[in-house]
């Protein structure tokens, strides 16, 4: 038997066999424990405790903005915007609300963001365009508004809510409680409301959702207003840790986002995916750019590192999809 009929055998333990799938999904773990192994001993800093708790708050903001993304990757959509979302909602409050509360400040954030995700599902929904047009025209659209208001000058957060992104509660650092509630938030929505059943369904089979009775562009609405929500809480988030934003903050969000839900196991190509995969993509980024800062990496080569993060997500959801599209059609035909 030549090799191609032993790849395509269902006996077979070539590409396609279905020992495979467990392996796949266990890939973001192994690639994260190859990278604490491997920055742990190019640097002595790195596996320190102080450390490893640094990589977790650094990644509170990405966690929040990709479980919005996350939503919108189960309906087989992508919201290229959230960056642009991210510095609209810190430009509102560094420049509009410099004398007001943190709470009302935080709920500002996610205001400005569910606005902005509210348009870009009108438009996808209304218009019928696609969602990678959409969103990446008011990705410009957005960050030139910011730009704008901003008149590009560097916005600084308020004293308050800068110390809010420094500040601990009950032992936890602030932004980790943010993504924390982030994260409840998303699981409420998919595991516990009809509407999670139904992102899930419109990602597996938009039309097939559509006869059976899902209201799609409801839902569809309702998804990019809620990744606008959390991206602006992301936003907020970021702005209380860093304390100030340029007309360059947020940039390249977007991107991250993506490679940290692909990374952590949901699927390009919707229908497929678990609530903790922006959280374990998100922490998986992180430590790459922790780690190459400890090595002293040159700094040139972290967008060349980023970008071959974001193609092995890619590769290996291809890879997944391809896998399971095969063993789901042998069930099918034995």
């Amino acid at each position: 038997m030549n090799l191609t009929a032993q790849t395509l055998s269902p006996r077979g333990g070539g590409l396609h066999s279905p020992r495979l799938v467990p392996l796949l999904r266990a890939v973001p773990l192994l690639f994260f424990a190859a990278l604490l192994v491997s920055f742990g001993m190019l640097s002595p800093h790195f596996l320190t405790a102080q450390n490893l708790g640094a990589i977790l708050v650094q990644s509170c903001w990405l966690v929040v903005v990709a479980s919005g993304m996350n939503l919108v990757l189960l309906t087989a959509g992508v919201d290229l915007s959230v960056g642009a979302v991210m510095y609209l909602a810190a430009v509102t409050v560094g420049m509009g609300l410099t004398g007001a509360p943190v709470w009302f400040c935080l709920l500002a954030s996610i205001l400005v963001g569910a606005l902005f995700g509210a348009l870009n599902g009108t438009l996808i929904v209304r218009l019928g365009l696609p969602a990678f047009i959409v969103t990446l025209a008011t990705t410009f659209i957005g960050r030139g508004l910011g730009l704008y208001v901003s008149s590009t000058r560097i916005v600084y957060a308020s004293s308050a809510v800068a110390e809010t992104g420094r500040a601990s509660l009950l032992g936890l650092p602030v932004p980790m409680w943010v993504a924390g509630a982030a994260i409840g938030a998303a699981w409420v929505l998919l595991t516990q409301t009809a509407l999670g059943a139904s992102i899930r369904s419109i990602g597996a089979d938009a039309e097939g959702a559509r006869r059976a009775g899902v209201p799609v562009r409801v839902v569809t609405w309702s998804v990019y207003l809620l990744c606008g929500a959390f991206a602006g809480l992301a936003g907020f988030v970021s702005l209380s840790q860093t304390s100030a934003a340029s007309g360059a903050f947020g940039q390249n969000s977007e991107f991250l986002a993506i490679a940290a839900a692909v990374l952590g196991g949901t699927s390009l190509f919707g229908g497929r995916g678990t609530l903790w995969a922006p959280v374990v993509g998100a922490v998986l980024i992180m430590t790459v750019q922790n780690g190459l800062v400890l090595i002293n990496a040159n700094p040139y080569a972290y967008p060349v590192i980023t970008g071959a993060v974001i193609f092995i997500a890619a590769l290996l959801d291809s890879l997944r999809s391809r896998v399971q599209a095969k063993v789901a059609r042998r069930k099918v035909h034995p």
